[in-house]
């Protein structure tokens, strides 16, 4: 027979009754005491902590009722339920903090309850309505309120009301920050594009661009720029009309074009603009939106536009020649006012009588010990300025010698003026070039190849040029200087000064800043030719003025080989006369007769005649490139012993740089009857 199943103790399949008798049993007993604490005593705490006792335990939720019944009254009641550890924990509290309080709560939330995107520093904001309602409450409801009671909603609804605020204003600010990001991201975009462009270098616009933001300043031609470009769109756009037969909206465009070329004129400055200018402006404006309606077309305007910018782009070109052509003409020239000079000194020295025409000193003039200078011109005043700019520098003037070479025009005022002007208690010595009968074209090749009929028809007659842009490549190698002897007396120093050791060759278009005695004391280690190097890492090297394609310039030259400079160079005459320095320089100049180892001037065969025979001295010398370089370090130019005005831009012309210009005419006095008399000023 089967055995029968026992029942259990909890089980319900036979009725209420018989599980409540088996709950009699003593093993039942724990497991009720702890559903008691579970569903009385824990909630009862829960609704005590969370109502600050209301009901009927009170822990003082009203700041106005603080009496001490009360307080007694809910301490007996919790000391019925909390065992003795909490309810010390709880007295000990209340003697450091003061009684609890709803708000105590409020204000000093435990860190594990705060969450960053729902309360603020204070705790989670209610507005000054629901603190009404919410501390009536706490007086009103019964001990037992139901959770779902609607003041207790209306609470809860007040309180996400305040977070949902809280939550759209942090999403605003956090949108604000976010265009605030793009705003710098942006303006950084732009100002790296802004500089990129600086470095763009067009051979076109040059460094002109109305993007760029130096040109974003108040004295800027913003208005000049904005009528200069109505006309060019104009322009366009009158094509555009022509091509397409709207002869009104044609003549219209051409009518506001000239007003517009009326009103800019020559103006390079809002300022210097015509008053009716802002109405121009208007006029064309509203002529360019009416053809823009008509007749634009983006492919036939990019065409256009780009045929003006090749057109223009030409037009650059040819002025550049021109201009190129002019200042070398303008560098050949005398201005008429020392032309003047030269001609009231002759006239006055050739009306002294012979005695008074004499210079003292003479005996100084084949002096070995003293300092001698080499100076040949046919400029008085350029060569007073050499003169002057020495001796005011000079530590010991009186044993200074010049010796000044000219041709026989400017013989008579050269004497002239030093006779009216003398150096102090140096030496002078003035000498006219034509009187060296010993110069000849049977011993010097440059003046017979000048005899030759090639040479004649290159510099006289030759494929004169019908434009001025077309004969700007040639003008630089046809100046007259290169037919002037005393441009190659240079290779000749020791037959004009045959008793000599060293002598200073300087040339008419230097300043002397310094005494310049220390150079007769440089060892020049058995060279001949003391000089600066110009040289830099791909130029002024000797392919810049050799002909490396000719074979007697290959194959006895080194292409990379330094270059230095001519106007201020110390030479050792001995040294000259035992290397037979004239006599190299006779035999390049001999095979040079076509030009077909370089072309004319001084340097190259210079390079040539002192080839690995010169020493290079310190650049502090001789600083050059004030006739044509506008960016040299003014501390450079102070601390320069020589400033060469080498190039196309002489001191004494006007297109001189006017920020070097000073240096050389402070050796000058403006107040002198002769420079008076010819209208010579600063």
């Amino acid at each position: 027979m089967p055995t029968p199943k026992q029942r259990l103790p909890y089980s319900t399949a036979g009725g209420g009754g018989g599980g409540r008798r088996a709950a009699s049993g003593s093993g039942v007993l724990p497991p009720v005491v702890v559903l008691v604490f579970l569903f009385v005593v824990a909630p009862s705490l829960f609704f005590v902590v969370r109502n600050g006792g209301r009901g009927h335990v009170h822990v003082a939720s009203d700041p106005k009722v603080r009496n001490g019944d009360q307080e007694a009254v809910a301490m007996a009641n919790l000391k019925s339920i909390l065992p003795k550890e909490v309810i010390d924990a709880i007295a000990a509290n209340q003697q450091e903090v003061g009684t609890l309080s709803l708000n105590f709560f409020r204000n000093h939330e435990s860190p594990s309850w705060k969450t960053d995107d729902l309360v603020t520093e204070k705790g989670i904001y209610v507005n000054d309505k629901a603190k009404a309602e919410n501390s009536a409450a706490e007086h009103d409801l019964p001990t037992n309120k139901s959770p779902k009671d609607p003041d207790e909603h209306q609470v809860d609804t007040a309180v996400k009301i305040a977070r949902r605020k809280l939550r759209e204003k942090r999403r605003e600010k956090r949108a604000m920050d976010l265009l605030h990001k793009d705003d710098e991201a942006r303006v950084k975009l732009e100002n790296a594009a802004i500089e990129r462009s600086k470095a763009v270098d067009s051979a076109v616009l040059g460094k002109y661009s109305i993007w760029r933001k130096e040109n974003e300043n108040e004295n800027s031609d913003t208005t000049v720029r904005l009528i200069r470009d109505q006309i060019i769109m104009a322009r366009v756009y009158s094509a555009l009309a022509k091509s397409k037969n709207k002869s009104g909206l044609f003549q219209e465009l051409q009518t506001r074009i000239k007003e517009s070329q009326r009103a800019v004129g020559e103006a390079a400055a809002d300022a210097d603009l015509h008053h009716s200018a802002p109405e121009k402006i208007r006029a064309m404006g509203q002529v360019l939106s009416k053809a823009r309606e008509e007749v634009y077309d983006c492919r036939a305007i990019t065409q256009r536009l780009r045929a003006m910018l090749q057109s223009a782009d030409e037009q650059v070109r040819s002025l550049k020649k021109q201009s190129t052509f002019l200042s070398q003409l303008a560098a050949k020239t005398i201005p008429n006012s020392i032309h003047c000079l030269s001609l009231r000194l002759t006239i006055d020295y050739y009306l002294l009588p012979l005695e008074k025409r004499k210079f003292p000193r003479s005996e100084n003039l084949e002096n070995p010990s003293l300092y001698h200078y080499a100076l040949f011109s046919d400029n008085v005043l350029a060569a007073s300025v050499v003169v002057n700019s020495t001796i005011m520098n000079a530590k010991e003037p009186e044993k200074h010698v010049f010796h000044l070479v000219t041709d026989k025009l400017n013989f008579g005022a050269m004497n002239m003026w030093f006779l009216l002007n003398p150096p102090g208690k140096a030496t002078i010595h003035v000498e006219n070039v034509d009187e060296f009968k010993w110069l000849n074209s049977s011993y010097c090749p440059v003046l017979r190849q000048l005899e030759s009929a090639s040479m004649k028809e290159y510099y006289f007659k030759a494929d004169r040029p019908t434009t001025l842009s077309a004969g700007s490549s040639n003008l630089k190698y046809r100046n007259p200087k290169y037919l002037s002897m005393l441009n190659h007396l240079r290779f000749y120093l020791p037959e004009v000064y045959p008793k000599l050791d060293k002598i200073l060759f300087l040339d008419d278009d230097i300043v002397v800043q310094k005494d310049l005695t220390g150079l007769w004391d440089v060892d020049l280690d058995g060279k001949v030719n003391g000089a600066v190097e110009t040289c830099g890492e791909s130029f002024h090297r000797f392919d810049k003025y050799l002909n490396f394609s000719n074979p007697h310039i290959a194959r006895n030259f080194d292409p990379n080989a330094c270059g230095w400079a001519y106007g201020m160079n110390i030479f050792d005459l001995k040294e000259w006369k035992k290397k037979d320095i004239t006599g190299i320089y006779h035999k390049w100049q001999t095979m040079n007769e076509d030009r077909v180892l370089w072309k004319l001037g001084t340097l190259p065969p210079g390079l040539l005649t002192f080839y690995k025979l010169t020493h290079p001295l310190d650049k502090s010398w001789h600083v050059l490139g004030l006739g044509y370089n506008p960016s040299i370090d003014r501390s450079e130019i102070d601390g320069a012993a020589v400033v060469h005005y080498n190039g196309n831009m002489k001191p004494w012309l006007e297109l001189a740089m006017t920020k070097y210009r000073p240096y050389w005419t402070k050796y000058i006095k403006y107040d002198h009857p002769y420079l008076r008399g010819c209208n010579l000023s600063e």
